[in-house]
């Protein structure tokens, strides 16, 4: 039907479509809505950017859609929350200095101990001294003697030596053993050396194989300093001496110790076979080291006089021999008394040789009892004892057995030729004899033979 003038056409009919969940069906109006104002003002904020209150860890926003917002900031601390946080941060910081400090400090240490630190190294040290030293200490005895000693290099016949002497007066006489000129014999040569280095040949003034002494004379050799001669009757047991001398050819070696006993009766030498060459000695005994070349050498008290004439050591795979021998010491050094040196080399200097004090006896030296027995026949077939001699005007006969000297006992025939040889020719003795179990005292002036 036509539409009146004036009135609305209907409108179209036209299927409407299902009906969204939660919206009113078309054609069904709501309530009114009043029109939205327009106002300006500014515009729309920005859509957020992808990175903007992002949270790994928020839930999966919806399909078109965001995820829950999340907060982007902490919330603000408290005043305690602040000071605990201080205080780990100062432990924290401490922790690290002192790792850091650590680590640095090895590394410092390591490289200034491979490399000797970072510049010159001066060690610390007195300044200098005086050099003086007690007259009576070993450096002060040493000081005044080794001027006085010599060194003697020894060569002939095949072999050659060296040995230790000492100046016995300006003349240029020194004194030494035996044993070290030996090797130069009648044809060999004699070189002394001074303790400042200079040298000079010797020849050979005297010797004595008894007494293993022997005096050699240099010549052309000025301003020599005599060694002072002591008293070895006076020395004491635990005295304090000093030895020099030339071990080994160590010139000027000076060693120290005491007076370890006296009257020790030693033998040395016998290499001959025949008893020419060997020496009887009633010693003086140290402990202070002597070795081979320290031979002919002196033994100082605290004052730096000669008391002694190093002479033989015993030594740990021998018994008492010249200490020209290849052993060293064992603190068994042994030393003739000065008393009888002095005797010797008046007599080697003034005549050449020396005499021999004698009993005028023979000894059995194969006898082992206790004491020194008379042989009951002499050397090459004569009587054992010497007819108009000593012995024989005492009493003494073959057989009979001396045990004892001025008081001493003497267990064998050296002792006996020990004892006798420390005294001079024209000394009185008394001796004790033993006779079919019997003993008896006897008197007795030692006689005197050629060296």
């Amino acid at each position: 039907m036509p539409t009146p003038p004036g009135v609305p056409a209907p409108a179209a009919h036209v299927p409407a479509p299902a009906a969204s969940a939660g919206l009113p069906a078309p054609g069904a109006l709501g309530p009114l809505q009043a029109a939205p104002v327009h106002a300006e003002g500014p515009g729309p904020a920005p859509a957020p950017g992808p990175w903007q209150r992002y949270d790994p860890w928020a839930a999966p926003a919806g399909p078109g859609g965001h995820g829950p917002l999340q907060q982007n900031g902490a919330a603000v601390p408290s005043t305690e929350q602040r000071r605990k946080r201080g205080r780990k941060a100062l432990v924290l910081g401490a922790v690290l200095l002192a790792l850091v400090s650590g680590g640095v400090g090895g590394v410092v240490g390591t490289y200034l101990e491979r490399n000797g630190g970072v510049g010159a190294v001066e060690l610390p040290q007195v300044s200098e001294e005086a050099t003086a030293r007690d007259a009576d200490s070993v450096a002060g005895i040493a000081g005044r003697a080794l001027p006085s000693v010599v060194t003697l290099h020894v060569g002939g016949a095949g072999e050659q030596g060296t040995g230790t002497g000492f100046v016995l007066d300006t003349r240029g006489h020194i004194l030494t053993n035996n044993h070290v000129v030996q090797p130069a014999g009648s044809g060999g040569e004699i070189t002394v050396t001074f303790n400042g280095g200079q040298t000079a040949p010797a020849e050979v003034v005297g010797r004595d194989s008894g007494y293993d002494l022997a005096v050699v004379k240099v010549k052309g050799v000025s301003g020599l300093t005599p060694l002072p001669l002591g008293n070895s009757d006076n020395v004491q047991v635990g005295d304090p001496v000093v030895a020099i001398g030339a071990p080994f050819d160590l010139a000027g070696t000076v060693t120290s110790g005491i007076i370890s006993a006296k009257q020790r009766p030693i033998t040395a030498g016998g290499e001959k076979g025949d008893g020419s060459d060997v020496s009887y000695v009633d010693a003086l005994q140290t402990d202070a080291p002597i070795n081979p070349g320290n031979s002919g050498g002196p033994l100082l008290d605290a004052r730096a006089r000669v008391i002694g004439i190093n002479s033989a050591i015993r030594s740990a795979d021998s018994g008492s021999t010249p200490d020209s021998g290849r052993s060293g010491s064992i603190g068994l050094g042994f030393a003739i008394p000065i008393n009888q040196g002095k005797r010797v080399a008046e007599e080697l200097i003034n005549t050449g040789k020396a005499t021999h004090p004698v009993i005028g006896i023979t000894l059995d030296m194969d006898y082992t009892g206790d004491g020194a027995r008379v042989a009951t026949e002499g050397s090459e077939g004569g009587a054992p004892v010497t007819a108009g001699g000593p012995g024989a005007e005492a009493g003494i006969k073959s057989g009979d057995v001396i045990t004892q000297v001025d008081g001493r006992r003497v267990h064998s025939g050296e002792e006996l030729i020990v004892k006798t040889r420390a005294h001079r020719p024209g000394d009185r003795l008394e001796l004790t004899v033993e006779r079919g179990g019997k003993e008896r005292k006897v008197s007795l002036v030692l006689g005197s033979s050629g060296g």
